[in-house]
């Protein structure tokens, strides 16, 4: 007869974050202020020690990829919220720059991350789109090597 030894099974998690933003259509200019509430679901019984709420900008494409973050708060108060569903709200005011741009070589992108820490060290990040601006996208014109 084997016995097996160390840490027991830890429980199988699915977390679900959904984001709801002031603006129908995630569409902002720049400076304005961007509210939102989220709600998390499916935690299970594991406890959430903290949650961290932050808003950046990044690229995708080609080069090395840029980062910024313009709003970060890590809220450690989660004890009056029950595991099942966790529920909270922010806001934070836009920069003049960058805006999205959907570039045929780069893109600049918009997103609020929410992460949450469960006990025993999990972790699990979400992120929601929005955009900034009103830069039309960039298109590539065939046979040319123009981006229009």
């Amino acid at each position: 007869m084997s016995t097996r030894t160390g840490r027991a099974a830890e429980p199988r998690i699915d977390p679900r974050v959904s984001a709801v933003f002031d603006r129908q259509g995630r569409r902002y200019r720049a400076a304005d202020e961007v509210r939102l509430t989220y709600t998390v679901e499916g935690t299970g019984d594991l406890a959430v020690t903290a949650v961290e709420r932050s808003a950046v900008w990044y690229t995708e494409g080609k080069g090395e990829e840029d980062l910024g973050i313009v709003h970060f708060e890590r809220v450690t108060d989660t004890a009056e919220m029950p595991p099942q569903q966790l529920t909270g709200r922010f806001g934070f005011r836009l920069p003049p720059s960058p805006l999205s741009y959907e570039g045929v070589i780069v893109k600049i992108r918009w997103c609020v991350r929410i992460r949450l820490f469960f006990a025993g060290g999990r972790d699990f990040v979400s992120e929601h789109l929005f955009e900034v601006g009103e830069i039309p996208p960039a298109m590539y014109v065939a046979g040319e090597g123009a981006v229009a």
